[in-house]
């Protein structure tokens, strides 16, 4: 007899097992798809707050942007690449531009690099050169052809 005990008692587990999965089944799979979101939705918000926190700190370096520019004549915006594509444009070297704009080269080669910005007086000089020709340039700075001229001889 005591094999029909222990073989009733088995029995008896294996179907409330049986029944347990059946009944909790279903809640351990959506606990499962849950989890899953949840996860999903802390990796958004790290990425989202990634973002604003960049955002941040480039609306305070464009808060700085829009107080230098506020001195810009007619709300022009500075750019360097720009200012080298127009320099490339006229056909004049570094020295020549900053002769036309009345800064030196090494204030054309920062601006060109990005690591300087122009002074709202010679912003307005380069906004007032930027729609001329070559001609035009090389008329102001009074030369034609005497670049070739200012060579060192060899």
């Amino acid at each position: 007899m005591p094999n029909f005990a222990v073989a009733l008692k088995q029995e008896m587990k294996r179907l409330v097992r049986r029944e347990i999965k059946a009944e909790f089944g279903p809640s351990r799979q959506a606990i499962v798809q849950y989890r899953r979101e949840i996860a999903t939705l802390k990796q958004l918000l790290r990425e989202q707050q990634r973002k604003v926190t960049a955002l941040e700190s480039r609306g305070s370096d464009a808060a700085s942007v829009e107080e230098a520019d506020e001195g810009s004549p007619s709300g022009l915006r500075f750019s360097s690449r720009s200012v080298r594509a127009q320099r490339r444009r006229l056909g004049l070297s570094a020295e020549g531009y900053g002769k036309l704009v009345g800064v030196s080269a090494l204030t054309v080669y920062n601006w060109e690099k990005g690591n300087t910005r122009p002074r709202a007086a010679q912003f307005a000089a380069l906004a007032a050169i930027r729609g001329i020709g070559k001609r035009e340039a090389k008329e102001r700075l009074g030369t034609t052809s005497d670049t070739t001229s200012r060579r060192k001889p060899r």
